[in-house]
């Protein structure tokens, strides 16, 4: 007798948190892909308007992120997905009305087209008060979009725990966490392109919509895994197999309420704090790489948004490598006889020395922008796979029902490290290029650059070295 085929449904799922990952990350990318070459020219922005923006961005993400996994926890995974990616694509439409609102506040001019609205800005004398305004609306339309995007990951690491067993789910975990390089990865092939085709508000309005269209699909496509009519039995009893029925755990057991975990229980763990520290360590590391690498082609190699396009789209094709991040800790379980905590760890590690190449990215960019560009790719993939890992550990130490609470802490930490970074490389960029400064042999804005590039790569290895500290060893909770 052959074996029971178990059944694939679970990676529809997992297709459907890979491709809202994917629009999650193309719509962040819409700004830094238009801000240098076609918002600056009708807004007057600085590298510190920028940075500005998206530092706030980053905080409005850490605090949002906080409550996001306590509403998901709260609506469960697919009325909390909903709420969360419907918000999020209005606020990237949102975005492309900024030119309309500042020519209302400034002129008076509102029922106006965008062509319109740039020439009734054009004839403001004041350009501080350009400047002013259209900042503070773009940092309204950041808020929107960053209340949303704080649910996706939450959402997604809940959904994963729903429908698969932990020995599977940092694979699963990497693969939709895929969707990130794969939304950058197309953001530099396609927005520069509409935005020059059609303008920059229809960039932000044409990406932005993608996520109506996945709203649509979500509605008919999820349902918990006990009541799927498209799992069956053999796939359930798989999905399931971690489930322990004992005095101590009980997760996800039907008939059974559930208590809410309190931010003061789940504060109470090393786990969540080892969590917490691993994302402010690294989180900015990404979001820096992926908002002001379009601005460092820029800067230092003075390309445009169209000529950057393929650099970028090479930087995230290698990126893609990233998927090994869900294989190496199966490998180690399998293989090794590991525990999936201590796989993580082990797999962890060693991605957490390929930043250090990022050392290297400004003293060999003066050969060619090809060597920071493959160096950004590698310290970006090793990023995604650290990413696919350390949420999955929480998965590994927390029951189901804490899970979007956790990922949601851990979320906040890694919001205010993007905030930090994003914050001061604005400031240090300017001040950089402004004054000329000289750092190691960099002049100006390149000395910036290689400053925050010595920052990010070692930030991992101080991360890991944490997280080991605070937990050394696989413990799951078992009192919540």
């Amino acid at each position: 007798m052959g074996q029971t085929k178990i059944g694939n449904y679970r990676w529809t799922i997992c297709a459907m948190l890979f491709f809202a990952t994917t629009i999650n990350y193309l719509d962040r990318q819409v700004l830094s892909l238009t801000w240098k070459d076609f918002i600056v020219p009708e807004f007057h922005w600085t590298n510190n308007d920028y940075g500005n923006i998206t530092a706030l961005f980053s905080i409005f993400y850490a605090v949002s992120m906080l409550f996001a996994g306590r509403f998901v926890d709260r609506l469960d995974t697919k009325k909390g997905f909903l709420w969360a990616i419907g918000v999020w694509s209005l606020g990237a439409c949102l975005h492309a009305f900024c030119g309309i609102a500042t020519s209302g506040i400034l002129t008076g001019k509102w029922l106006v087209g965008f062509e319109e609205a740039k020439e009734a800005i054009a004839t403001v004398n004041n350009t501080g008060m350009v400047i002013s305004v259209s900042v503070t609306l773009f940092i309204f339309a950041r808020l929107v979009l960053a209340f949303g995007e704080a649910g996706n990951f939450p959402a997604a690491i809940k959904a994963t725990a729903e429908y698969f067993p932990k020995k599977d789910r940092a694979l699963s975990t990497s693969i939709f966490n895929a969707g990130a390089t794969v939304g950058a990865l197309a953001a530099p092939v396609t927005i520069p392109f509409i935005a020059a085709a059609w303008g920059w508000e229809m960039s932000f309005i044409i990406i932005g919509a993608l996520g109506f269209v996945w709203m649509g699909f979500w509605v008919f496509v999820y349902k918990k895994p006990e009541v799927h009519p498209k799992v069956s039995a053999a796939e359930l009893a798989y999905i399931q197999q971690d489930i322990v029925y004992d005095k101590k755990i009980v997760d996800n057991v039907e008939g059974i309420p559930e208590k809410k975990v309190t931010f003061k229980e789940a504060f109470g763990y090393r786990q969540t704090w080892a969590f917490a520290f691993g994302k402010f360590m690294t989180d900015g590391v990404w979001w820096f790489f992926l908002f002001w690498t379009p601005a460092y082609l820029s800067s230092v190699y003075g390309m445009d948004t169209t000529e950057s396009a393929l650099p970028l789209f090479v930087l995230y094709m290698i990126t893609l490598l990233s998927i090994i991040g869900g294989w190496l800790p199966s490998y180690f379980v399998d293989k090794r006889g590991m525990n999936p905590y201590a796989g993580r760890m082990r797999a962890m590690l060693i991605f957490a020395f390929f930043p250090l190449l990022a050392l290297l990215a400004q003293p060999l960019g003066q050969i060619t922008y090809w060597i920071p560009v493959i160096i950004i790719g590698i310290a970006g993939a090793a990023h995604q796979a650290w990413s696919a890992n350390i949420f999955s550990t929480v998965g590994d130490m927390f029951p189901k029902k804490a899970i979007a609470t956790i990922t949601g802490i851990g979320g906040m930490a890694g919001g205010v490290g993007a905030f930090i970074i994003n914050k001061s490389s604005g400031v240090l960029f300017d001040y950089a290029g402004q004054t000329n400064m000289v750092f190691m042999g960099f002049k100006g804005e390149e000395a910036g650059y290689f400053i925050i590039f010595s920052i990010c790569a070692v930030a991992y290895l101080i991360g890991w070295t944490v997280m080991n500290i605070l937990v050394p060893k696989y413990k799951p909770i078992t009192d919540l």
